[in-house]
């Protein structure tokens, strides 16, 4: 495994890390958890990511639950999660208001600290905003996220699918007030998500040091080449219309073939070298993986040795077939 800074912060977060989204609860109860987590943990990962709409709550109980089983020591591995969604999908407005589509004060410590006792942890390492709330101040969000560290709830803040002024707003107003600022962003970031991250955020990477923990290396499956026939029951694009639709695009399909035709001249699975790809990207500090099955991890893992092969024939090949 390699170790990259995230941002400009001191922590090291492993190349790969695992993530919860999707297959917590949907397809991985606990004991499952446990050993996709242990595989992992086995293969050198410390960055585990969840939110707390993943399940609506349930997810961060479900790996709380296996942390605690595990026993791992506290200090050996990162956890995060993420806040705006809210847990509740309630249409009453007296229960909606203010508990989800936010980030205001009272919002975001009450998140956290009900996200705390799901995991059954007195601190997270990296706290997210889910999304940016144009209705609250920004400074208002700032200072919350900085008073949960100085409160030992976090150690470390970020922003995921922010624009690129927010995230640089929110840095500017906790540099000015003595705050702790944003460390990373959290992106969307595979060989069909291209043109924000490279695009949009390549100055805030450059000028600021912002690091970025991605998400859906695979674009919600379309890249392990396993759609290529069809939809296969119990997978994820029978639980998300977007996964659906982006499964079952023509182009994105025949491109995607000659994605799998790529891997096994290379001799890697197409889950492999896209994952690869990614964790290519000096600006990418972590890559979220995702599984149902420990098998699933360990191929994930697998993406570390396809690093040397991404020669710049191959980099030009892939931009061949998906640009």
């Amino acid at each position: 495994m390699q170790y990259r800074r995230l941002g400009r912060s001191g922590i090291k977060v492993s190349l790969l890390s695992f993530g919860s989204w999707v297959t917590f609860k949907n397809q991985v109860d606990v004991d499952l958890a446990m050993k996709c987590m242990e595989v992992a943990r086995d293969h050198g990962v410390n960055f585990f990511d969840n939110a707390e709409a993943y399940a609506a709550g349930e997810s961060e109980v479900i790996m709380g639950q296996a942390l605690d089983k595990l026993g791992w020591d506290r200090r050996t591995y990162l956890v995060t999660s993420k806040f705006f969604w809210g847990t509740t999908d309630s249409e009453n407005p007296t229960e909606a208001t203010n508990t989800r589509n936010t980030l205001n004060r009272k919002y975001l410590l009450e998140a956290i600290d009900a996200s705390l006792e799901r995991w059954k942890l007195d601190h997270l390492d990296v706290v997210y905003a889910h999304r940016a709330d144009p209705e609250t101040p920004l400074e208002e969000t700032v200072r919350a996220f900085s008073d949960a560290i100085d409160h030992n709830k976090a150690f470390y803040w970020g922003t995921s699918e922010w624009a690129a002024d927010e995230i640089r707003g929110a840095i500017e107003i906790a540099n000015r007030h003595g705050w702790h600022a944003p460390v990373t962003e959290q992106p969307q970031y595979s060989l069909v998500h291209r043109e924000r991250f490279e695009q949009e955020y390549a100055r805030v990477f450059d000028e600021t040091g912002y690091g970025s923990t991605t998400w859906s290396p695979l674009a919600g499956g379309l890249l392990t080449g396993k759609y290529v026939d069809g939809i296969p029951e119990g997978s994820r694009a029978t639980m998300m219309d977007w996964v659906e639709e982006s499964v079952t695009d023509e182009q994105a399909v025949e491109k995607v073939k000659q994605h799998v035709a790529l891997s096994d001249e290379l001799g890697c699975t197409p889950a492999q070298l896209a994952i690869a790809w990614v964790a290519s990207n000096p600006s990418v500090s972590t890559v979220i993986t995702g599984a149902s099955k420990p098998e699933q991890v360990t191929d994930n893992m697998g993406a570390l040795d396809v690093l040397d092969k991404l020669t710049p024939d191959v980099r030009q090949r892939l931009e061949d077939i998906f640009s």
